[in-house]
């Protein structure tokens, strides 16, 4: 994406951390858990490959036609999912905006990498405002999120890591940080 490069390594390691993590989600015992944490996963690495600052590689035009159709796809997705339950409706936002972003990059003139200002105007302030709300009230929710009072001996200390409910939405929270990030550079 667009910006200078120290707070693009830093977007990558953010997004790279947090799918890695998405993926040890994946090994819960509860299959809605796995089956979210795949398409965060596949965000997660998705935004961090698309983050990688400009200066050091420009990905070609096909790369970033590749990253629409992928993203678009998991929209298509996630559409489809979204008819059993409301729950899918922000994955359905970030598989979108991460489309967006990819077929604004792809068709974007040579001369606008790297000077923003290449996405639409209205789409880019409604997602941005969609996804600064989701961030603070992903913030709230993460704070007020109930502590053990025996200091980590009840049910979340016998929970493997990719069970943890305030990992996953520390995750979420991270993923939303770094889309508001990117439609700010795009």
């Amino acid at each position: 994406m667009h910006g200078p490069a120290s707070p693009g390594w830093l977007l990558v390691a953010l997004c790279a951390a947090t799918g890695a993590y998405c993926l040890l989600r994946m090994r819960s015992t509860v299959e809605e858990q796995r089956r979210a944490a795949g398409g965060e996963a596949l965000m997660g690495f998705g935004m961090a490959a698309m983050a990688v600052p400009a200066a050091v590689v420009t990905p070609p035009r096909w790369a970033w036609l590749m990253y629409t159709a992928v993203f678009g796809a998991a929209a298509l997705r996630t559409l489809w999912a979204a008819r059993t339950g409301s729950h899918h409706l922000h994955h359905l936002m970030g598989a979108f905006s991460m489309a967006y972003m990819a077929a604004t990059m792809a068709t974007a003139p040579v001369r606008h990498h790297g000077a923003g200002g290449s996405g639409v105007p209205l789409l880019t302030s409604t997602l941005l405002v969609y996804f600064t709300g989701y961030v603070l009230l992903s913030g709230v929710r993460l704070v007020s999120l109930p502590v053990p009072a025996d200091g980590g001996g009840s049910r979340t200390a016998s929970l493997g890591w990719g069970d943890r409910p305030e990992l996953a939405h520390a995750c979420r929270l991270s993923m939303g940080i770094a889309t508001v990030a990117m439609l700010i550079t795009l």
